[in-house]
């Protein structure tokens, strides 16, 4: 199966003997099976809900999904601890690795690095919801605004709210984060490392505020 086909959900009839873990399915009013998400890691599955987290290749991040167990129900293929682990893996491959390095100087490999926001402190709630990324928005020091793409970036300076921004072809952008929101807003980088569990409710085992970081270098 190619890794193309295995991250991308599919609508496919199949049955039984074709199914692999962790697979999510649902049955029509015809009774006929249908694939949803193939290489999901489900956390829950009762009468009530099917959650699960999978890699969405178009965000280049792990999300976590939460079907409503309706007339058409959804049930899962689980795999044992060794089919997460593979799952996992192949995940790592697909979103960006960085290694992120703290104003202490302590350096940490990251796979599927992304931007998500939080009240300041990480208590409560935000008023409104701000969108999690795989690319800065940023107010540029010579004038404008714009937002750079993960896959664009070889490096990232962080000296407090200042962004210093050295691009895959050497080029350089300074600016600090652009965040439009009406309220208090910490950003911080998110990530898995290779100690990340495969049943954690989380998408991310590392996470650090981005005034606490120092350098992000990203492999491409």
């Amino acid at each position: 199966m190619g890794h193309r086909t295995v991250l991308i959900a599919l609508t496919l009839n199949v049955g039984l003997a074709a199914l692999d873990a962790d697979t999510v399915i649902q049955t029509d009013a015809q009774g006929r099976r249908q694939v949803i998400q193939r290489d999901a890691i489900v956390l829950r599955d009762d009468s009530y809900f099917l959650v699960y987290k999978h890699f969405d290749l178009k965000e280049r991040r792990i999300t976590k999904v939460a079907l409503n167990q309706g007339s058409l129900p959804y049930s899962a293929e689980t795999g044992n601890e060794a089919e997460r682990q593979r799952i996992v893996a192949v995940w790592k491959r697909f979103g960006f690795t960085a290694t992120v390095t703290d104003q202490s100087g302590k350096s940490t490999r990251l796979y599927d690095v992304y931007l998500d926001f939080y009240p300041p402190g990480g208590r409560g709630s935000l008023l409104e919801s701000i969108p999690a990324r795989t690319s800065l928005p940023m107010l540029f020091d010579d004038g404008g605004a714009g937002e750079l793409d993960f896959a664009e970036i070889a490096r990232l300076d962080v000296q407090g709210d200042h962004l210093k921004v050295t691009s895959t072809e050497g080029t350089v952008k300074e600016g600090r984060l652009l965040i439009s929101a009406h309220q208090a807003v910490e950003a911080r980088l998110l990530g898995i490392t290779d100690h990340y569990d495969p049943a954690s409710p989380e998408v991310f085992d590392f996470s650090i505020p981005l005034a606490r970081v120092k350098q992000v270098a990203f492999e491409h």
